[in-house]
């Protein structure tokens, strides 16, 4: 099965075959204000399933090994590759053509959630990133 995304404006585009290796939702400061957001879903997906169809995306290093993807017309955040999730691409569930189809199955960084937040959900709750959660989250060289 092929699942498609998009920015704002439609110049960029992206799409991947299988299914994703994990989905959450962030609490990380940085993912916070990459998308002016209290809270961002992600889903991961191997490289190797995935490419970008329309125009790339312009990248900025927001910390040392991490490349934060996104529109260079629109500027809407499009995806996240870092150095210590090799071999992955972290897409913004948002930016998918049908987000009703997204299922997070936990939470990561729970630690910096924001107090005014309120989460009324059973899924996981790490304090961590996925590096830090029990089973091997960011593995993307099976399946």
């Amino acid at each position: 099965m092929t699942k498609r995304g998009r920015c704002l404006c439609g110049e960029t585009r992206w799409e991947f075959d299988g299914a994703e290796t994990w989905s959450c939702y962030c609490h990380c400061d940085d993912c916070r204000r990459n998308c002016a957001a209290p809270v961002v879903a992600w889903l991961g997906v191997p490289l190797r399933n995935f490419r970008w169809t329309a125009a790339t995306p312009r990248s900025f290093a927001s910390s040392k090994g991490v490349q934060r993807h996104f529109c260079a017309t629109c500027g809407s955040p499009m995806g996240f590759e870092a150095d210590h999730y090799e071999g992955g691409m972290h897409l913004y569930a948002a930016s998918l053509e049908d987000p009703v189809d997204f299922a997070p199955t936990f939470h990561v960084n729970f630690q910096s959630k924001l107090p005014w937040l309120e989460l009324h959900d059973d899924l996981p709750k790490y304090d961590g990133t996925l590096l830090h959660a029990p089973e091997d989250l960011a593995d993307y060289t099976t399946g």
